[in-house]
């Protein structure tokens, strides 16, 4: 009895769309590699990561995540998502804004 092997197709992948900064980043895709994989050839995986997560994996556990910047202006706006302070002082302003107490861009003198 002689078996034959079927090669499947796989329907070509549709292309990926334009990476977009800031918190939109969130739905992106996530690659898992082993640590020894990313010190091998870290450059790589630095630019693979401008477009996708890479999460390292120590003895197969996620033990962090290598994010990429395409731009310094996406990497400004990183640090300005995750600054304790000026997210501090954004939802101060909120609730100023809420409460009654900002001032409409209007009244603004030119």
């Amino acid at each position: 009895m002689t078996s034959q092997r079927v090669q499947l197709r796989s329907s070509p992948s549709s292309p990926k769309p334009k990476r977009t900064v800031g918190s939109r980043r969130k739905g992106r895709q996530s690659q898992s590699v082993a640590l020894a994989k990313v010190k091998d050839d870290l450059s790589h995986y630095l630019r693979l990561a401008a477009d996708q997560e890479i999460v390292i994996t120590r003895h197969g556990r996620p033990a962090g995540i290598l994010i990429g910047f395409d731009s310094e202006e996406a990497w400004f706006e990183y640090r300005l998502e995750h600054h304790p302070e000026f997210l501090a002082r954004i939802q101060s302003a909120r609730a100023a804004i809420r409460r009654g107490e900002g001032v409409r861009l209007e009244d603004l003198p030119a």
